[in-house]
Parts: structure tokens; sequence; C-alpha cells
């Protein structure tokens, strides 16, 4: 079966060219005015990500639905991607979003959203894409989390940061280790992951109710 995990529309609209021309800070140095924060690119992302992530060390994160709270554990030897996460976690940017593309049997995906406010605090984040990091023995087991492509012409499979997909298939679906990173597992609410992806969908695989998440950080 033929999997291609994309970003939805909203991503295109969302992201607009920014330069960046200042000093990146660190989490020491940003205040909580989301204003003062540099702008992310392709140029400067990875290495703010790695020193953040050696400052924040947090890797316990609850998604809270309408159908009950999903707790997840990040791997620490996914550096970069469980950084970003928390990163986006702290900033507030998955509050409001909704888990946009469900794969009955396979996956649910979220971190997206068409409305103006996610937009705009996606905006002020920055246009970045992550590279893959399959190479950890890291596998796509049931209740793993995992981050999506972007949906740009993307042969070495660049992630898409705002958004991450948790696989909902048993065992697991495994031919998507060596093209996807798994950065992090379900510890609790399973049955929860199970329910949203029982949500009827269209088409195009998108759910015919919005399914809202917020996301906080555990520990």
């Amino acid at each position: 079966m033929l999997i291609i995990l994309f970003g939805c529309q909203s991503e295109k609209k969302a992201n607009s060219k920014i330069k960046n021309n200042q000093h990146l800070k660190t989490s020491k140095e940003v205040n909580t005015n989301q204003d003062e924060y540099n702008y992310l690119n392709e140029k400067n992302a990875v290495k703010f990500l790695y020193e953040y992530g050696n400052l924040n060390k947090e890797n316990k994160v609850r998604i809270h639905t309408e159908y009950g709270d999903i707790d997840i554990l990040l791997f620490d030897n996914t550096h970069i991607h469980r950084a970003n996460f928390i990163y986006l976690t702290k900033r507030g940017y998955f509050n409001g979003t909704i888990f946009h593309r469900v794969v009955a049997d396979f996956i649910i995906q979220g971190g997206n959203s068409d409305d103006s406010k996610v937009l705009i605090r996606r905006s002020k984040i920055g246009k970045y894409l992550l590279p893959p990091d399959t190479r950890k023995g890291n596998k796509h087991h049931r209740g793993v989390i995992s981050m999506p492509s972007s949906e740009i012409d993307n042969p070495h499979k660049l992630a898409s940061p705002y958004e991450f997909f948790i696989v909902q298939q048993s065992p697991g679906a495994y031919h998507l280790d060596k093209d996807y990173t798994a950065f992090g597992e379900v510890i609790n609410g399973i049955d929860v992951v199970d329910k949203i992806n029982r949500e009827p969908t269209d088409n195009r695989e998108t759910p015919n109710k919005n399914i809202y998440l917020n996301i906080s950080i555990i520990e």
C-alpha cells in the first residue's frame, strides 16, 4: 500500500517568505511576548532547536481532546524533533488546531487548521522544514507519534514541523520507518486515538466534524 503523508492545503496559504536579520535567541533569552521571538527559517532552525533542546529537557506532553487526553513520551534520541515539539507546545502553537486527517485503521494526523488565528501564529514562528532522523532504530509501532513530510516537491522527505501523526494501525505501520521520523509514543490514551480514528471522514480523509486539540507539557 502506497502511503504519502502530506500537510493540508492551508500550509501553502499560511507560509510566506520571512527574512531573519536578528541574532537567534535561545529559550533563556526570549520573553513571553510572542512578537519578541525570532523567526525560524531553513538556515537557522536546526541550530536553534539543537540549542533549545539542550536547555529544555521536557519529554512528556498531553494532547487534550473532547474524547479524552493522550499522553506522549518524546524520545531523547530524536533530539531536534523532540525540541521542536516542546518549543511549539510552549509557544501555544497547537492550541486550537485540529486532527485534520484520519485514515481508518492507519493514522490520525493533527497540528493544522484553516483558522486565521492559527495561520497567523504559524507565520510568526517561521517557515522551515526539519531533516528526517530515521537511523535511530525507532519503529512506527501502534501508538507512535511521527512527523509527516512537507507538501512540496520533497524527495528527501523533509518534515513539516507544525504537524504530526499518530499510528493507530496494529501492530504498526512499519513501511513508514525508512521515510518518516518516529519521535515519541503514546503512554496513555491509546483508546482516545482509536475513538478519533473511528470518526467518519469525507473522500479527502478529512473528518466530517472539527476535532480540536490543545497540547500542554507534563514534564
